[in-house]
C-alpha cells in the first residue's frame, strides 16, 4: 500500500528525508525555481505591458499570455529531470503543436506572442548549468530587444483592419482605386491609409473588402485610453 507520509531512513540519521507521497518536502532547488521564475515573470511583464500593443478589443490576449508562458515553465522546469519515453514526448509535442482555439480565430500578432511566451517560459526553465547567467539574459534581452524594435519602431503606424461588404462592384477596377479609396473613406468615417479585395461576388454585385485604418484613441474618465472604434472584425 502506498504510503502518503513517510520518513526515509536509508540516509544517516542527522540527514532523515520528511516525505509527502514519496516526494521529498523540502530542498534547496526551491530557490532556483523561485529566482528562475521571478526573472521569467519579468521578462514576459515587460514583453506584454509595456511592448505589446492591444487594442481594447485583443487586450484581454495579455490573460492567455500570462497564463500560458507560467504552465509552460513549471511544466518544463518540474519535467527537466524526468527521463521521458519517445512516444510521451512527440505526445507532448503534439499538445504545444495544436495551440489554436475552435471559437474565435486568433490574429496572428496575437498567436505570434502567444509562441514568444511559450519559448521564454522554456528558454528560462531549462537552461542548464552549461549556460551562463550573462548568455541567458542576453538572450532574454534580445528577444525583447527585436520584438520592441519591429513593434514599436518599424511598424510604427499599429493599422488596424476590418473587413466590410462593398456593393460598389465597378469601384474594384484597379483605374478606380482612388475613387474606391475616397468612398470607403466617406462612408465609413474612418483613417483608411490602405485597402485589399479580399473576395468579389459578381451574382450579388458584392465585394469583401479589407481595410487598414489609424484608430482613434480616446480617454475615458479614468485617464484610461480606449480605441476610438471597437468593431475590429
Amino acid at each position: 500500500m502506498f504510503n502518503f507520509l513517510q520518513i526515509t531512513n536509508e540516509l544517516p540519521p542527522d540527514k532523515e528525508d520528511f516525505r509527502i507521497m514519496d516526494i521529498k518536502f523540502y530542498d534547496n532547488d526551491i530557490w532556483d525555481l523561485i529566482i528562475r521564475f521571478a526573472f521569467n515573470f519579468f521578462i514576459v511583464f515587460v514583453l506584454i505591458k509595456l511592448i505589446y500593443r492591444s487594442d481594447k478589443r485583443n487586450k484581454n490576449y495579455a490573460f492567455t499570455f500570462y497564463v500560458f508562458n507560467t504552465l509552460i515553465f513549471f511544466l518544463c522546469y518540474l519535467m527537466n529531470n524526468v527521463k521521458l519515453d519517445l512516444g510521451f514526448a512527440f505526445g507532448l509535442f503534439a499538445v504545444f503543436s495544436i495551440l489554436r482555439y475552435r471559437t474565435i480565430s486568433i490574429p496572428m500578432k496575437e498567436m505570434t506572442y502567444l509562441f514568444v511566451t511559450i519559448a521564454i517560459a522554456v528558454i528560462n526553465a531549462l537552461t542548464t548549468k552549461k549556460v551562463t547567467f550573462a548568455e541567458l539574459l542576453f538572450t532574454n534581452f534580445m528577444i525583447l530587444a527585436s520584438t520592441f524594435f519591429l513593434e514599436r519602431l518599424w511598424y510604427r503606424e499599429h493599422l488596424s483592419e476590418r473587413t466590410i461588404e462593398y456593393e460598389k462592384i465597378e469601384n474594384i477596377k484597379p483605374a478606380r482605386h482612388a475613387e474606391m479609396m475616397q468612398d470607403l473613406k466617406d462612408r465609413t468615417g474612418l483613417d483608411i491609409r490602405e485597402f485589399e479585395i479580399v473576395s468579389t461576388d459578381f451574382l450579388r454585385d458584392m465585394a469583401r473588402v479589407k481595410i487598414y485604418y489609424k484608430a482613434t484613441t480616446i480617454t475615458n474618465s479614468n485617464g484610461e485610453e480606449i480605441a476610438g472604434d471597437d468593431d475590429d472584425d
